[in-house]
């Protein structure tokens, strides 16, 4: 009872249970989406297990199935991963107790989902034990949801399949909803970015107009939208 209150590997998974179930559905159409871009089993849960970024694989693989070259890809989920440093940090400071090396783990496995529930958890639960319990169960789930997706696209119907390309968008939504409550200048931001991205396709190739709009609206937001107490502490 006691480690249990101050959390423990096995409260960390139990925790974890809504994020795995939420990675299902985004993980097996992610796997689709890559098999359809050209990317054999093995690749697909490679990557699931190297990079572990959802919407950063959902896009990479996008852009491979559309011919995107492989210095773009990179520089664009790069990009789409900065705000993990943001939250690596949130997460570290949280984790001072523990040891460098497993800090060094911990911040490997941060995902949006993971950040949330561990920043916002009861301080006496926030340990080195607790937070691999709930990193690595998400994880797990991710890959092993990737693994399925691989092997369950050729059964689906085309059309399925196909309708499932929808979930990149429907991830980003759900990222961004959760912040633009009660933040007008963030929703203007992203309208912004929006805006600025499809008039820089016309200009240039789809990759790298996504990759200018990325940079220059991020800069333009630093000089007016909130980042929050904690990404300022960080």
């Amino acid at each position: 009872m006691k480690e249990a209150k101050s959390g423990s590997f096995r409260e960390g998974v139990r925790d974890a249970v809504p994020i795995m179930l939420g990675y299902v559905p985004i993980g097996i159409a992610y796997a689709i989406i890559a098999r359809q871009g050209g990317m054999s089993t093995v690749e697909t849960v490679l990557m699931s297990l190297l990079v572990y970024a959802g919407a950063s694989q959902i896009m990479a693989a996008g852009m491979l199935a559309q011919g995107a070259a492989a210095p773009v890809i990179v520089l664009a989920t790069f990009l789409l991963n900065l705000r993990h440093l943001i939250m690596s940090l949130c997460v570290n400071n949280r984790l001072r107790g523990a040891s460098l090396g497993g800090r060094m783990l911990g911040s490997g496995l941060v995902t949006d989902e993971s950040f949330a529930v561990f920043t916002t958890a009861a301080p006496e639960k926030c340990n080195i034990r607790y937070y691999l319990g709930m990193a690595l169960g998400a994880y797990g789930a991710w890959a092993a949801s990737s693994l399925v997706g691989s092997f369950v696209t050729d059964l689906l119907p085309a059309i399925l399949s196909a309708s499932l390309g929808i979930a990149l968008y429907a991830m980003f939504i759900a990222l961004l909803l959760p912040h633009l409550h009660g933040n007008a200048r963030l929703g203007l931001l992203v309208l912004l970015t929006a805006l600025c991205n499809w008039g820089l396709g016309k200009l240039m190739a789809a990759s790298w107009a996504l990759i200018v709009s990325t940079l220059l609206c991020a800069f333009l937001g630093l000089f007016f939208v909130d980042l929050g107490e904690e990404a300022r502490d960080a």
